[in-house]
């Protein structure tokens, strides 16, 4: 399946944190004709296997996205909620919603609201129920709702919800389908609840114990009107090499030996420091008795907004990396 096809597929079904249980169906199903073992483990990540010789490299890409949460269903029908993750209620107002049943609605900001300094009490979800009653037949405490936003292409760029994470979710999959013998005991390793706290990859890499770990993520840019350089990358540029985060100060000899590997095959590739946020690499690197970590990370604009952006040039950039990293 063309990376493209991979995205859409996996951008369409519900997986906010604590739920990536369809998310994670879609994967094993693909992930299983090109492994040895494809494992669920008790938190609900997914670890794909390829048997090889070496030592054991983890690659990690998270299956869960921001949402929201139904915490309160007042007697006119809004639904009150919760964040799932980093959502900001400014970048979410006005935008549709679905619910895992498939209920729809809009999330929107109260009209007195100041909205330049909205805070997520002051906003509610409207799903057309005419009071209380109704909205109770339709959704209850503690269901959760993701964006109601189709993916899009134009030329080279794509743009949807979710391409955090699910844009890497499909670069590893691509990857894992070009390995065909790779020179160390692979794991590809699917996370769940990245968003609220790395917390699937903590078991993960315990569970794994890797000698290298490389999280698989988007990361923010610099090449935008008023950039306030939060990112240093840029779409277009190529795979991201990433060098450090909040999560993690990547070790010199893993960042020095995907720059080599990219350089001798001429994939474009760029340096990513990430001044605000984290990925799994922020958990794996403390397993155990600690592991070499990096990251491969994909470009993107407006991360946690309906609208991010991302470069399918760089993607694929990141599927050769990869690609190349467990076979050289």
């Amino acid at each position: 399946m063309e990376l493209i096809e991979m995205l859409e597929t996996l951008s369409q079904t519900h997986g906010p944190s604590g739920d990536e249980g369809g998310v994670r169906a879609k994967i094993q199903a693909l992930a299983q004709p090109f492994a040895d073992e494809v494992i669920p483990d008790t938190l609900g990540n997914l670890i794909v296997h390829k048997k090889g010789e070496g030592p054991k490299v983890m690659f990690a890409a998270h299956m869960d996205s921001i949402g929201f949460i139904v915490t309160h269903i007042e007697k006119e029908g809004f639904l009150r909620v919760g964040r799932l993750g980093g959502i900001s209620p400014k970048e979410a107002a006005y935008t549709a919603v679905r619910f895992k049943n498939g209920v729809r609605g809009v999330f929107v900001p109260e009209e007195k609201a100041d909205f330049g300094k909205l805070k997520l009490d002051e906003c509610y979800i409207d799903i057309g129920a005419a009071d209380e009653t109704e909205a109770k037949k339709l959704v209850q405490v503690g269901d959760t709702c993701v964006y109601d936003v189709p993916l899009r292409l134009q030329g080279d760029r794509v743009t949807g919800p979710y391409l955090d994470d699910r844009i890497a979710c499909a670069v590893l999959l691509c990857a894992l389908e070009q390995i065909k013998t790779p020179s160390c005991d692979l794991y590809m390793v699917f996370t769940v609840q990245e968003e609220v706290g790395l917390r699937g990859a903590k078991t993960a890499a315990w569970w794994v114990e890797p000698d290298i770990g490389i999280a698989v993520d988007v990361t923010d840019v610099d090449d935008t009107p008023g950039s306030e350089k939060s990112g240093t990358t840029q779409l277009g540029k190529g795979a991201a090499v990433k060098v450090m985060d909040t999560s993690v100060i990547c070790h010199q000899s893993v960042v020095a030996r995907l720059e080599e590997l990219a350089k001798a095959e001429r994939i474009p590739v760029q340096r990513d420091i990430l001044r605000g946020g984290g990925t799994d690499a922020g958990a794996i690197h403390t397993a155990r008795l600690g592991v070499r970590t990096g990251g491969i990370s994909i470009p993107c604009r407006y991360v946690h907004t309906p609208a991010e952006t991302a470069d399918l040039g760089d993607t694929r950039a990141c599927v050769r990396l990869i690609s190349l990293l467990a076979q050289a």
